[in-house]
């Protein structure tokens, strides 16, 4: 061997060293703010807040988690409401991102409650896997006091990471149906799918593992989710929806990425979410 190829596999070393330490140091910096690397909340005052006004008869909710976290949400009731939709939202922003989708729910004949988890918004605390499950019990909790509620006419919806929060509270609680929306199997899954190359997934504490819990589910479910997602892949939904007990239904909207589903889907998207509720009535 000479000199040259010694030098060439000398570089070589330092190269797959350095990418292999490059590797570790990220992943221990991932483990340490975990957190932050999963929850990308938008606090009061930043968002859509004064657009709500569109939204005839809104009311704030303030409601307080089993741990004593004062949560914020906003509740739009519907003339004659043929459901509750009680809605976790995806990860990013804060609930006043929604309020065209809140609306237009309620246009069609619902109501809707939807709130935020802790840390986001108006929500008081920081978020976290417990919490936001805590959040999610609580808000269904609080619709079940309402007096333009039906109890037993109660859906929940969970959108990206609020499909997490949808599944536990529908493990835990009783509801008349479950809308699952861009959402994923664990976050073990989504690890591998953003961070192919690194060891993510047997870092993460952080499970959200709703394929593990959605066998345990025996009501309706009706799961949306966009052929072009690429936040989180059709793949991870399919997977998702197999593992599910029946009366099951699968919405691929065609051409839709990870937020646009409402936009895309049009008035289909709506009536679809019509049909679920009207089947379930009947």
């Amino acid at each position: 061997m000479n000199t040259l190829q010694k030098k060439a596999i000398r570089l070589f070393r330092q190269i797959i060293i350095a990418v292999v330490v490059a590797i570790l140091l990220w992943t221990i910096v991932a483990m340490l703010f975990e957190e932050k690397f999963i929850y990308f909340p938008d606090k009061y005052p930043v968002g859509f807040y004064a657009d709500g006004v569109i939204i005839p008869r809104l009311t704030d909710c303030w409601i307080t988690t089993e741990d004593g976290v004062k949560i914020h949400g906003w509740f739009a009731p519907a003339d004659s409401a043929l459901a509750t939709l009680v809605m976790a939202h995806g990860n990013a922003g804060n609930l006043s991102h929604r309020y065209q989708i809140i609306r237009r729910l309620q246009q069609i004949g619902f109501n809707v409650l939807m709130f935020d988890y802790r840390g986001y918004g108006r929500s008081e605390g920081s978020p976290s896997e417990e919490g936001i499950y805590r959040d999610g019990k609580a808000a269904y909790d609080y619709a079940k006091t309402l007096a333009q509620v039906d109890s037993q006419r109660i859906i929940l919806w969970g959108t990206s990471l609020g499909g997490a929060v949808a599944v536990d509270v529908a493990k835990h609680r009783s509801a008349a149906g479950l809308i699952l929306e861009s959402t994923f199997t664990s976050a073990k899954d989504m690890a591998d799918v953003h961070y192919p190359f690194m060891p993510v997934r047997y870092m993460l504490r952080t499970h959200l593992n709703s394929l593990d819990k959605i066998s345990d589910i025996h009501i309706p479910l009706l799961m949306i989710h966009g052929t072009k997602d690429r936040i989180v892949p059709i793949q991870l939904g399919k997977n998702l929806f197999a593992a599910a007990n029946e009366p099951k239904e699968f919405y691929e909207i065609a051409e839709a990425d990870h937020n646009d589903t409402y936009f895309i889907g049009g008035s289909e998207y709506l009536q679809r979410i019509l049909d679920f509720a009207h089947h379930i009535k009947s």
